[in-house]
């Protein structure tokens, strides 16, 4: 997948890059379920769901890794896996649920 596939996918007016730094917003509130999390966005009022709980994983980890591949590796997602993940993150970058880190 291509940096312009990934920004593509984040929507108009969103800068998506995998290889940069990211963390879940603070106004953001994760509720594990079975599934996955439902996702709070306090600011927006919008509820949402991280559908995989390795998505889950990926979220809470991108803070604790220097990039958004990084996460996606630490949380065991396949290769084959990996462009729908980025996908799905660009997403949650265009809705405000992930941020990038100051």
């Amino acid at each position: 997948m291509s940096t312009k596939d990934i920004a593509a996918a984040a929507g108009p007016g969103v800068d998506f890059d995998p290889g940069t730094a990211y963390r879940c917003s603070p106004q953001v509130s994760l509720r594990p379920e079975p599934f996955g999390a439902l996702v709070y966005h306090f600011g927006t009022r919008k509820l949402s769901f991280l559908k995989t709980p390795e998505l889950v994983a990926v979220v809470k980890g991108l803070e604790h890794h220097p990039d958004v591949h990084a996460a996606v590796e630490a949380a065991g997602v396949t290769e084959s896996e990996r462009p729908a993940y980025l996908r799905a993150l660009a997403g949650l970058a265009a809705s405000g649920t992930i941020e990038t880190r100051p």
